[in-house]
């Protein structure tokens, strides 16, 4: 079975980690949520609200820094902010050929959430799981946390998200986990047209990631 299947269907994703409980729990919605943008994401935000780049589609911001997603609808309305479970790794590129890699071929390094522009659309993965295929290729997919099984339960993905720090937040081999609630209405969004995905970078300059910047230096709010 290779990592797409097992990747995307959220099974046997285990990596060992020691996760701190909050000591005050809080939302996941409102944990990271109600935080500022981060300069980069505000730029991203507002260039594609300027160009329009979206193409009158619904689309998601993934700010990797800050583990935070911010949604929109086709007309650039904001209506979700939520917190995202990522990669392991820090890293922007996706290894060639990583989407028929086994889990058990796949290196620490490699374990990374691609940054970039995604044309995204619902497909099925394995177990008839219906995902949001952000990047096919690479398996990158969208999708609430996977249930707690005897292979993954040393994940603790369900503390991650609601921890209030974003330091646990990184736990993937690269897909995008999100609460039950968010995968809602992003699902009620993207419906059967899809919509774009922007993940900023890592480790890149954020014009790297979308060249249209490089003309746009000084956005605001």
């Amino acid at each position: 079975m290779n990592h797409r299947i097992l990747a995307l269907a959220g099974l046997a994703l285990t990596v060992p980690a020691t996760v701190q409980a909050a000591a005050t729990p809080v939302a996941p919605e409102a944990s990271q949520g109600e935080t500022e943008r981060s300069e980069a994401a505000t730029r991203v935000v507002n260039w594609v609200a300027s160009a329009k780049d979206n193409a009158a589609l619904p689309y998601v911001v993934i700010d990797k820094p800050s583990a935070t997603l911010y949604l929109f609808d086709a007309k650039g309305r904001q209506v979700a902010t939520s917190p995202v479970l990522l990669g392991i790794a820090l890293g922007d590129d996706a290894t060639p050929g990583i989407g028929s890699k086994n889990l058990s071929e796949i290196g620490p390094a490699e374990k990374t959430t691609p940054a970039g522009r995604f044309l995204a659309k619902f497909g099925v993965a394995a177990g008839k799981q219906r995902v949001l295929w952000v990047d096919y290729a690479t398996s990158v997919a969208l999708h609430p946390i996977p249930p707690v099984t005897k292979a993954n339960k040393k994940d603790h993905r369900k503390d991650r998200m609601l921890s209030p720090t974003i330091d646990d937040n990184r736990i993937t081999y690269g897909c995008i986990n999100v609460t039950k609630v968010t995968y809602a209405k992003v699902s009620k969004l993207f419906g059967k047209k899809g919509g774009y995905v922007y993940i900023l970078p890592d480790l890149k300059p954020v014009e790297d990631a979308f060249p249209p910047l490089y003309a746009q230096p000084y956005l605001t709010r």
